[in-house]
């Protein structure tokens, strides 16, 4: 990472991490410019208009945490997730009410205020910070309404999501996603296709589990990702065939990987941040 960035320089990079992620083809379950995949509400045009819109959101996140000076980083978050809410807000506004970025919103918003806060603290990363900043999120947030679709597969099966995620400091980005990035070959789209595949490899992707109806899907998913590694990837015939058959089957299914979507974000800023792409 740079010495010294600024937040405006920082916020850039989460806007690029998203326009990065959506126009990155073909995406199995996902919206790209060749295919809206199972979400025939959107396009890439409204992603764009969406990460557009999440401008002034991300200047902020990286101010909150360029200019925090308490000790206690649970503090931080709370400004931050104030800050949230006025851009789930601006999105809704930009997308007539689509739910294009709401997990972004909350995961890079994170990453981009742990990075703007590990510019004035160099003896701390970004998954250590974030890990101090949700303390006790899911205790918090989980477990006791039936209300969101988080809620629900939290009582079902005890899985925290995105905010067990969150809780962890994102070892699968820190420990998989982003070392993986960091070894692949190729144009920049074969390299991200990849490593969204590693990251559904290992994943158990709320959002699959949501569409399918059932957490027995992530098993068959799982299985699909290896596959197509083992195949060399994007890079080869048969990496490329069995995507494409994979992204059609996907699409039959109406299986959405909005969860992995959302890691693929936070491995590209972080690379981004390292100078890994």
């Amino acid at each position: 990472m740079r010495e010294c960035m600024a937040p405006h320089e920082i916020a850039q990079n989460a806007e690029k991490a998203l326009l990065y992620e959506v126009v990155t083809n073909p995406k199995p379950g996902l919206v790209d410019p060749v295919d809206n995949g199972p979400h025939p509400d959107m396009n890439v045009y409204l992603f764009i208009n969406s990460s557009l819109s999440l401008d002034d959101y991300f200047e902020e996140a990286a101010k909150i945490g360029y200019n925090f000076d308490n000790n206690d980083l649970r503090q931080m978050f709370i400004l931050l997730r104030q800050a949230g809410i006025k851009a789930e807000k601006s999105m809704f506004k930009a997308t007539q009410n689509i739910n294009t970025h709401k997990g972004a919103i909350f995961s890079l918003g994170l990453f981009v205020c742990a990075s703007s806060y590990c510019q004035k603290h160099s003896d701390i990363d970004e998954f250590t910070v974030i890990q101090a900043m949700t303390r006790g999120l899911v205790k918090h947030d989980l477990g006791q309404k039936n209300e969101t679709a988080g809620e629900r597969q939290f009582l079902k099966y005890g899985k925290g999501g995105v905010r067990a995620e969150a809780e962890a400091g994102y070892p699968l980005v820190k420990e998989i996603a982003l070392p993986f990035l960091a070894q692949t070959t190729g144009d920049l789209n074969t390299r991200l296709l990849d490593t969204l595949m590693k990251i559904v490899s290992q994943i158990e992707d709320s959002n699959l589990i949501k569409r399918a109806g059932g957490i027995e899907v992530i098993q068959w998913a799982h299985k699909q990702a290896e596959k197509y590694l083992t195949l060399g990837g994007y890079q080869t015939e048969n990496g490329k065939e069995f995507l494409l058959n994979l992204n059609q089957i996907f699409k039959k299914r109406n299986y959405s990987l909005g969860g992995s979507a959302d890691l693929l974000i936070i491995t590209i800023f972080m690379a981004l941040q390292k100078d890994i792409i």
